[in-house]
């Protein structure tokens, strides 16, 4: 069985061209569906599993405190691979026809509010080049709304300035150009001017535009322990993630009168649904303003 999956992650990767991220959920959720297999049902031949083996496999994972959103996603791995395997006719039938998805909890993203931006975007101290790249980065974030795995996949040729926009590559390899602000390309220029070569290094030479201190491409782990050392020392109490400047782009456009459409071809949504959520937190916020400030609330 690790043929099989070892050809469906090479579909992914040459004919799908699905993100680096995309195609390591897969395989992580797909290993432990073929050790289940192997291991607890005793199957070593993918054209003999049936419906009720996944189903306890699912259950399995249910008693382990998976949510919804897990189990859903491991569903969508397990049909993509069943599918696969029977268009290259290395089974002979597909058991997921049947199998329907958990229902799925739609919880609100968590944003900032205005002030907490400034101070979160005020917290790095450009005094040196730590200072520079950090403070490029979220103002780089919240001015384009892209997720951190486009942040750090930038290279210097993706950033134009002068004309103001960042090209970035998004899911399934789709590109993006979105606009910069004024605020986010000064930063910018400042850390592309004086910061950016205290990181460079003649070992690796990367083309990156954020770099850690070894002179390679900022990686996501390292975006994140910067954000929640920057979240501590400006004193933010809500709990950060390196989506959550994303969420606060999205939100604050969408308040502000901004068009849903062209917050979806900003943030690279393929289906509007996705960018809807956004409206529910700012109604949310409203709901919450009226509350607290009306009289007779």
């Amino acid at each position: 069985m690790k043929d099989e999956l070892k050809d469906f992650i090479h579909y992914l990767v040459v004919e799908k061209g699905l993100a680096k991220n995309t195609i390591i959920s897969y395989e992580r959720d797909l290993k432990s569906y073929v050790k289940y297999l192997d291991t607890v049902e005793a199957i070593n031949n993918l054209n003999d599993v049936q419906r009720v083996q996944i189903v306890h496999f699912l259950k399995m994972l249910k008693e382990q405190g998976k949510s919804s959103k897990t189990l859903a996603r491991h569903i969508a791995s397990i049909r993509a691979f069943h599918q696969f395997l029977l268009r290259e006719k290395t089974v002979e039938q597909d058991p997921t026809v049947h199998l329907e998805s958990p229902q799925q909890e739609r919880t609100l993203p968590k944003v900032l509010n205005m002030q907490e931006v400034e101070i979160l975007l005020d917290s790095p101290k450009a005094g040196d080049h730590y200072g520079l790249r950090d403070k490029a980065m979220l103002e780089l974030l919240y001015a384009t709304g892209i997720r951190v795995s486009e942040l750090i996949g930038l290279k210097l040729g993706d950033v134009h300035l002068t004309m103001g926009f960042v090209r970035c590559i998004g899911k399934g390899n789709k590109e993006r150009i979105i606009p910069i602000g004024k605020t986010a390309a000064q930063v910018l220029d400042r850390y592309l001017q004086e910061g950016r070569s205290h990181f460079v290094s003649k070992k690796y030479r990367d083309d990156a535009l954020f770099l850690n201190h070894h002179g390679r491409g900022l990686t996501r782990q390292g975006f994140w322990k910067i954000l929640k050392r920057l979240a501590m020392e400006a004193g933010i109490e809500k709990d950060l993630t390196p989506h959550t400047l994303r969420h606060s782009f999205a939100t604050h456009l969408l308040e502000n009168g901004a068009d849903l459409r062209a917050v979806q071809e900003m943030l690279g949504h393929a289906d509007i649904s996705t960018t809807q959520i956004y409206t529910h937190v700012t109604k949310t916020r409203l709901k919450d303003v009226y509350s607290q400030f009306h009289p007779r609330a």
